[in-house]
């Protein structure tokens, strides 16, 4: 049996890639191939009824890319991807730990301090974690307490570099589709949504409502599931 696919992928790669991914997946042996960009795929997993006239925003903050997009009438009006995303988070604790404290720690490590006492709007001073790691002087173990607060200092640029982005895509959005917006607001997706402290955050710097989705770990693949129930929705690329 030669089963229909649909590969999700983010919203600004270009021809060459998606032929690339297509290809990958004929080869292993796909009858029809769909490609459908992730932003919109989430929303339909968040439940959002992106067929209506009106605007929907969705920011999907996966693991490699941050997705941000407006959508109206089936489609997405304005979009933007970047790579400030979950391991940027992860790498920028890495290396604040590893400048401030002389210590090395693992990608599992950091996600984990991202995951337990992470937070970009006032941190919670009290929330602490003991990292252990390699002292890169000693050469030897070595364990070290870092704060809540450490952790907002480690990843604030990157998380400023999401808001400057999202607020470029409501710049450059349809005046008669911002004033949904700022009724709707904009939902939040992905691991990335998770953050303590972000929906508040983005809500003090954009002025509009901000809300977490209902199951931001699985949007995407709830989307996806809707979708290849709904193939006469997609047209093969």
């Amino acid at each position: 049996i030669r089963p229909k696919i649909l590969i999700c992928c983010p919203s600004n790669i270009t021809q060459v890639e998606k032929n690339a991914i297509k290809e990958a997946a004929e080869c292993t042996g796909a009858k029809k191939v769909f490609l459908e960009e992730e932003p919109k795929v989430a929303a339909i997993g968040t439940g959002m009824d992106i067929n209506t006239p009106s605007a929907n925003m969705i920011v999907d903050i996966g693991g490699g890319t941050t997705d941000i997009a407006v959508l109206s009438i089936g489609g997405i009006v304005t979009s933007l991807s970047i790579k400030t995303a979950g391991n940027t988070l992860d790498r920028d604790i890495k290396k604040y730990i590893k400048q401030k404290y002389k210590l090395l720690i693992g990608d599992k490590t950091a996600e984990n301090i991202k995951i337990k006492i992470g937070s970009v709007h006032k941190p919670d001073q009290s929330e602490r974690m003991e990292v252990k790691g390699r002292n890169l002087m000693s050469g030897l173990p070595n364990t070290i307490e870092i704060t809540s607060e450490e952790v907002e200092e480690a990843i604030r640029d990157s998380i400023l570099e999401l808001v400057k982005a999202i607020k470029s895509v409501l710049e450059i959005t349809p005046p008669e589709l911002s004033a949904d917006i700022v009724d709707k607001g904009l939902v939040l997706t992905g691991g990335g949504a998770l953050i303590n402290g972000l929906p508040e955050l983005l809500e003090k710097e954009l002025k509009i409502p901000v809300v977490i989705a209902e199951s931001p770990l699985t949007s995407v693949a709830d989307g996806t599931g809707v979708l290849l129930n709904h193939l006469d929705w997609l047209s093969s690329e």
